[in-house]
């Protein structure tokens, strides 16, 4: 078997994420429902001339996949592989308003042509000039878990040595307000919004776009080791804890062998419940984590959530910002990540320090 390792990090959210800090700056925003992101300086990673033809979640895209393979060192790659569960969406409402408003005639194709969920990991192959093996994952909240397990199999068989691998959304004006309708948003009249001890339905909402540069090898730049990735479409509140555990023993580990859990609550009241049931029992004595109070949440918010655990690894200190409990370990060996999105789509991933 292969090993996995996290080499280099690019992230783009709504913290300054891009600047390779982690969270000594950042705005805890309790008084929007979707989050706006802190973009860079697009033209000092994208020639001008192409960033007018972009959309935002191509540029994110860009700039973190290029944040990661700097810090890596990395310029030849044998895959890009990138999870989205909503695609480019900003394009797809701009083509769609287009064919209403013309009465379907006279259309251009580009905003057709931007919006494929492809898009991104198309671009970012076409900067680098990568002919190599090109994928996209759009498998809702577990895009870019699936990004990562098909990263990690080449790996395991020694097909690859070096592979980008990255979750990209993004959210339009229009899909806000469809998703506001809906419920998943917190409703504008809700504020402040908490994510712990929420006692309202729905999240708050964002976008970004985190990449990983991942390697056979272990290099300086070296964050952690990506041990084990596994998810499950649908699980009862009851089943999570054997699903854990199983997950865990299948890496010969107990739940006493987990330095810090790192856990995607969004502060919905209805699905949060599938965390705190295991915060207060098998987990109740583990150092707790959570993010998406920074991030907000979106398909591939758990890319984010990787993000933050590789940098506990490499720090060895886990942000006041972070904690959900006063725990802490003398030293972060492993971590372990559960995600899920309104009770389907749970992930869980295994990472250690080299």
């Amino acid at each position: 078997m292969g090993k996995t390792y996290i080499n280099g990090l690019g992230c783009i959210s709504a913290q300054k994420t891009f600047e390779g800090v982690f969270l000594e700056e950042f705005e805890c925003n309790i008084n929007e429902n979707v989050l706006p992101v802190k973009t860079p300086v697009y033209k000092d990673y994208i020639p001008p001339v192409a960033i007018r033809r972009m959309a935002k979640g191509v540029k994110n895209g860009i700039v973190a996949a290029n944040l990661a393979m700097k810090e890596a060192g990395v310029e030849n790659l044998d895959a890009i592989i990138t999870g989205t569960g909503m695609g480019c969406i900003e394009d797809s409402d701009k083509f769609l308003k287009a064919l209403i408003d013309n009465n379907e005639e006279f259309l251009t194709p580009t905003s057709f042509i931007q919006s494929t969920h492809n898009t991104v990991g198309s671009q970012i192959a076409l900067g680098i000039q990568c002919k190599a093996y090109n994928f996209t994952y759009v498998n809702a909240a577990v895009s870019f878990e699936s990004a990562l397990l098909d990263a990690k199999m080449q790996f395991d068989t020694d097909e690859s040595s070096a592979i980008l691998v990255g979750g990209i959304d993004e959210m339009s004006e229009y899909t806000s307000k469809l998703f506001k309708l809906s419920g998943f948003i917190k409703a504008d009249d809700d504020a402040p919004y908490q994510v712990i001890d929420s006692k309202t339905k729905g999240a708050v909402y964002s976008e970004g776009a985190t990449f990983f540069t991942l390697e056979n090898k272990k290099t300086a730049s070296t964050y952690a080791e990506i041990i084990d990735v596994d998810m499950v479409n649908t699980l009862t509140v009851e089943e999570v804890q054997n699903k854990m555990k199983y997950f865990l023993e299948a890496n010969d580990l107990d739940f006493k062998d987990i330095d810090a859990v790192v856990l995607g609550y969004n502060g919905d009241v209805e699905y949060d419940i599938y965390y705190k049931s295991m915060a207060e029992n098998v987990l109740k004595n583990t150092p707790q984590i959570y993010y998406k109070h920074l991030c907000g949440e979106y398909n591939t918010a758990s890319a984010f959530g990787l993000w933050v655990a590789s940098k506990i690894i490499k720090t060895q200190g886990i942000p006041d910002i972070l904690k959900i409990n006063a725990i802490e370990k003398p030293e972060y060996k492993r971590i372990l990540l559960y995600n899920q999105y309104k009770g389907l789509d749970h992930s869980f991933t295994l990472i250690a320090k080299c």
